[in-house]
Formats: C-alpha cells, sequence, structure tokens
C-alpha cells in the first residue's frame, strides 16, 4: 500500500502500523500467487516432457528392430537439439517483444526477465513436440545429419513463429480481424503445434520418398509391420497420460478465480474426446477394413481425439468434446487412406494423427464453443470467428509446408537426404551408430541340453534366412535365439557358407 497526501501542499501522512502489517500481506499473498503459478507451469512442463518418452516407445515398436536404436537417438535429440535451439533463438521468435510476424528480442535470453523462465521451459517442450512428430514419419531410411538439420530448423524457426502469430500479444492471428470478440482460437495447440508437426511431417515423407517394398512395382501398398507391437502400446498410454498435462497446463496458472475449472473441463474434454475417438476408429477398420479388432489403430484413434481437442478442450461442453471425438475417429482413417493412396509412406501415421486431427481441431473450436459458436448462434461473430481459424489453419499450413518443402528440397538435391539402399535394407542401428538395440550376443542362455544341427537356408548375400523346421535355433557363439532374430540378422554369423548356415535346434526351451 503506498502512502498518500492528505492536503495538496501539507506532508504525506506517514502509514499506520495496520497499514504496513495489511501490506506485508498483500506482498506475501502475491508472491505465493506468482510462486504457485509457477510452479504449476514447471510441473505441467515436465508431464508434457515425459511424452517424449511416449513417442519414443510408439516410434521404437513401430520401425523394424535394426532401426530402433536410430529411431531412439532420434527422440533424445530431440530434447537436446531443441533445448539449444530454442534459447538461442527460438523463444525470441516466438515470445519476445517484437511485431506481427515475429519477435526479436530475448535471443540467448538477453534482456529477458527472470520470471520468464517457466514460461520459456513450457513452450520449449510444446516445441520439442512438434519436432517429435517429424521423426516418426520419416523413420527407416532418413540419413541423421539430415534429421539434426531439420531438427533444430523447425525447433528454432519454422515453430516459433507460428506460436507468435497465435499465442503473443502481438501476433496478428492472435489479434484478430479487428472485429470486437474475434480472435484465433487454439487454446492447446492442435494447429500451432501439431499442425506444424503434422505438415513438416507430410512434406518430409513426401519429398524424401516410400522405404523400400513399401509400395509393389504396381503401386499396392505392401505391410511393413513394426517390430513390437507392446512398445507402441505403451508408448501410447504415456501419451494419453502426456496429453491431459498438454491440454490442462495450456490454462498457464492456477492461483486466479476458475483456473481450477478451466484445468479440470480441459482434461475432462481431453479424455472424452479421445476415448470416443477411439472406439469410432477401431469399428470403421473392422467394419470397412480387414475385418479385426486392431490395437494400433484404436491407440492412433485415441490420439487423433486428443489433439483434435487441443484447441477447444478449454471452450466445449463435454458433450462438445464427445462430437470432437467421433469426427476425429473418421478422420484418423480417411487421412490414414489419403495419405496411403497418395503413396506417400508414413510408419506412424503421423500426417493423419497429427496433420489431420489439428485441422478438424482448429475448425471444431469455433464451430461448436459452448454458447458461442455457429451452433448455438448464427451471428456475424460466429462465422467471422469460424472464417479466422480457417485463415490460421490455412497460414500454418502455408508457411510451415513452404519452409519444410524448402529445406528437405535443398537437402535431397545434395544428397544428404536418405540413406544408401544398402544401409536401408540392413538397417540403420549398425551401419550409422554402432550399436544393435539388440545384439545376437544378448539373446540366450547356458541352460541349453543337447542339440539337434539343422540347416537354416540363407539368400544369396547372407542377409536373410529362412528356418526349415524350427521355432528356436542355436549357435557356438550366440546361444538360443529365437528363429526369427536368425531371419533378421544372419549375416553377422560367419558360420554363412555357400548360402547353408549350420545352427542347433534347442531341444527344451
Amino acid at each position: 500500500m503506498e502512502f498518500q497526501n492528505t492536503t495538496e501542499a501539507g506532508p504525506a501522512q506517514p502509514s499506520t502500523g495496520g497499514d504496513d502489517a495489511l501490506a506485508g500481506i498483500q506482498s506475501s499473498l502475491n508472491s505465493l500467487q506468482v510462486n504457485a503459478d509457477t510452479f504449476f507451469l514447471i510441473v505441467m512442463a515436465c508431464l508434457i516432457f515425459f511424452m517424449q518418452c511416449g513417442f519414443a516407445f510408439l516410434e521404437a515398436g513401430s520401425v523394424r528392430s535394426k532401426n530402433t536404436t536410430n529411431i531412439l537417438i532420434k527422440n533424445v535429440l530431440d530434447v537436446c537439439i531443441g533445448a539449444c535451439a530454442y534459447w538461442a533463438v527460438g523463444y525470441a521468435f516466438a515470445f519476445g517483444p517484437g511485431n506481427a510476424f515475429l519477435g526479436h528480442r530475448y535471443f540467448f535470453f538477453e534482456s529477458m526477465p527472470p520470471s520468464l523462465y517457466s514460461h520459456w521451459f513450457f513452450h520449449f517442450v510444446f516445441a520439442a513436440t512438434a519436432t517429435t512428430i517429424v521423426s516418426g514419419a520419416m523413420a527407416e531410411r532418413t540419413e541423421f545429419g539430415a534429421y539434426l538439420i531439420y531438427s533444430c530448423f523447425i525447433t528454432g524457426v519454422v515453430y516459433p513463429i507460428v506460436s507468435h502469430w497465435a499465442w503473443s500479444g502481438e501476433g496478428w492471428l492472435a489479434a484478430g480481424p479487428g472485429i470486437e470478440g474475434v480472435a484465433y482460437q487454439d487454446f492447446a495447440g492442435s494447429g500451432v503445434v501439431h499442425m506444424v508437426g503434422g505438415m513438416a511431417a507430410l512434406m518430409g515423407a513426401a519429398i524424401v520418398g516410400p522405404r523400400l517394398g513399401r509400395f509393389d512395382k504396381k503401386g499396392n501398398p505392401t505391410t511393413i509391420p513394426g517390430h513390437t507391437v507392446p512398445f507402441a502400446a505403451l508408448g501410447g498410454f504415456i501419451l494419453f497420460f502426456g496429453f491431459f498435462a498438454f491440454n490442462g497446463g495450456s490454462q498457464a496458472s492456477i492461483s486466479q478465480p476458475g483456473d481450477g475449472e478451466v484445468v479440470a473441463i480441459s482434461i475432462v474434454n481431453t479424455i472424452i474426446s479421445g476415448g470416443h475417438a477411439a472406439l469410432v476408429a477401431m469399428v470403421i477398420k473392422k467394419l470397412g477394413f480387414n475385418g479385426q479388432w486392431s490395437l494400433l489403430i484404436t491407440i492412433n484413434g485415441a490420439l487423433t481425439g486428443m489433439v483434435a481437442i487441443c484447441a477447444g478442450c478449454n471452450a466445449l461442453a463435454p458433450w462438445g468434446a464427445a462430437i470432437v471425438g467421433i469426427v476425429s475417429g473418421a478422420v484418423y482413417v480417411f487421412w490414414s487412406w489419403l495419405v496411403c493412396k497418395l503413396k506417400i509412406d508414413d510408419p506412424l501415421d503421423a500426417v493423419a494423427v497429427h496433420l489431420g486431427g489439428g485441422l478438424w481441431g482448429v475448425f471444431s473450436v469455433p464451430l461448436l464453443s459452448f454458447e458461442t459458436g455457429v451452433v448455438f448462434t448464427w451471428s456475424q461473430v460466429a462465422f467471422t470467428s469460424f472464417g479466422w481459424n480457417i485463415l490460421g489453419a490455412v497460414a500454418i499450413m502455408f508457411w510451415t509446408g513452404i519452409l519444410t518443402a524448402v529445406l528437405f528440397g535443398l537437402m535431397r538435391l545434395f544428397g544428404i537426404l536418405r540413406v544408401s539402399p544398402e544401409i536401408e535394407e540392413k538397417g540403420l542401428d549398425i551401419a550409422k551408430h554402432g550399436e544393435p538395440a539388440y545384439p545376437l550376443s544378448s539373446y540366450g542362455h547356458g541352460w541349453s541340453s543337447e542339440a539337434n544341427l539343422i540347416e537354416v537356408k540363407v539368400d544369396g548375400d547372407g542377409s536373410t534366412a529362412e528356418s526349415l523346421n524350427s521355432s528356436f535355433v542355436k549357435d557356438g557363439c550366440h546361444g538360443v535365439l529365437p528363429a526369427q532374430v536368425i531371419h533378421a540378422s544372419l549375416s553377422e554369423q560367419e558360420s554363412v557358407e555357400n548360402g547353408v548356415a549350420t545352427v542347433a535346434e534347442e531341444a527344451n526351451i
């Protein structure tokens, strides 16, 4: 509380002891409020950071075993490169004072108030999420050096400028078209985060080209399954958990009246949308495609619903979230089919989940927002809001698409985007990292009974094999091995001679 003058010319009256006590209490309450908001933001950011673990498991489970180390190191470096790039330039472009297009202060934290550190950390994990999306779509055939380049570029330039448009006080999307009550609505990043990642993934997957064997000579798709469905399922569950913080934490504070309610409805809407989307995607696949209940389709359907609800999780009633989820399930199946029809190889369906789900999410907010959406009121404000969100989605797609297409195109032109066919065929783990995810020497045990020798047929270069009559095989160096491990990695053994490898069949496994 400040001192006040009782007369115009007279001296200021000193404050009483009671005033000082009240001022001290108010100061303590203000500090507590700031600390509570800071703590809330940091905790939410840490939970969102854990989504990187979810992406790692999901991507590792969706690729073949020979490329597991490669995809995991990319997830590790999403965080490392992202921290460096977002500290150097990303946050300055996103939230530094500037103009309607980008910020131009706070490079390397120069002149940035310490009170913004928690804000930086929260938006850094958002930036890392956008970049992680891309690596899955380009998995199993992209040069490691190319990954380092595009990861830095997306985290440091592409994503931050979009977030400045939508989430900074100066951005042109946030400012709206000059009509009261109209502005770009994207609470937790259906467009800003997921459409950026999804559009970059689309450009990357299209320009790098499909994996060898993904489409036959007639252009028909062939299935290349990942090596472990349990890993993918675990990754999906971790991402479900992370989305609660992703959406609920976007309120950015917890100390103001109503903050708790916004956080709660955001989390509730997230699970409602994800649940409906999972069921719809699963049923569509069962009834309209292969007639089976697919776990992976169910997981991706749920993720699409959670991506879509990001934009309006704070503004929709639960029944609106259910509608978003129902449509999201169909959106995922359609985009997955469309990407494959265009002969674009996306091992994780990242484009369908993040671009398809994000686009629908941006459209859904002005349509279904409680009491203000188009379905509630056919007013000029409602329709203008819908049009402004459409404009925002188009701007995000053009900005991200053009910049990433130029980047990937230049890397392809200079021959640094894709690995050689030989490395792609044999796997990136050993060729690029020298660290196979599943070394042959790590399999088996010493408690084996007498073994019967069998023959394993080997193709010309020793790269593949076919077991004649065994589900488990054994040799003197590596112990008891699952036959499929021998099939995938027999080229590492020294016992291959004239197209035949001598191994032993374990009698009592």
